[in-house]
């Protein structure tokens, strides 16, 4: 998991630049848990949590889960964003936080689970 603060906001986005589980692990609850703790240790109100993901007409979309997954989580579809690198659609997905860190220092970048 890589996450990641844009501070420069009134309210600071955070952002989910890379969430990776393998298909071993999918359904296990692993990616749920890691983004559990870095919205936990990581996350203020108010604030956003934004990632971009498939677009819903992207093979991706479906083969992935990724979609379903944010959306399980709370996440809900805003803007299109420009495609990915093989052209593929993209789709920024957004929630506001419900959470407030275990920890009161302020991080700006948060990487962690297994190798």
């Amino acid at each position: 998991l890589l996450f990641g603060t844009d501070a420069d906001a009134d309210a600071p986005v955070h952002h989910v630049h890379w969430l990776v589980v393998s298909r071993q692990a999918r359904a296990s609850g692993v990616g749920r848990a890691l983004m559990r703790d870095a919205l936990r240790r990581w996350v203020r109100e108010p604030a956003d949590v934004e990632v971009v993901t498939f677009g819903a007409d992207h093979p991706g979309a479906t083969e992935s889960g990724a979609r379903a997954f944010y959306e399980r989580l709370g996440f809900t579809p805003a803007e299109d964003v420009a495609p990915g690198p093989e052209g593929g659609s993209r789709q920024l997905f957004r929630r506001a936080a419900r959470v407030r860190p275990a920890h009161p220092e302020h991080a700006t970048t948060y990487t962690g689970g297994p190798a």
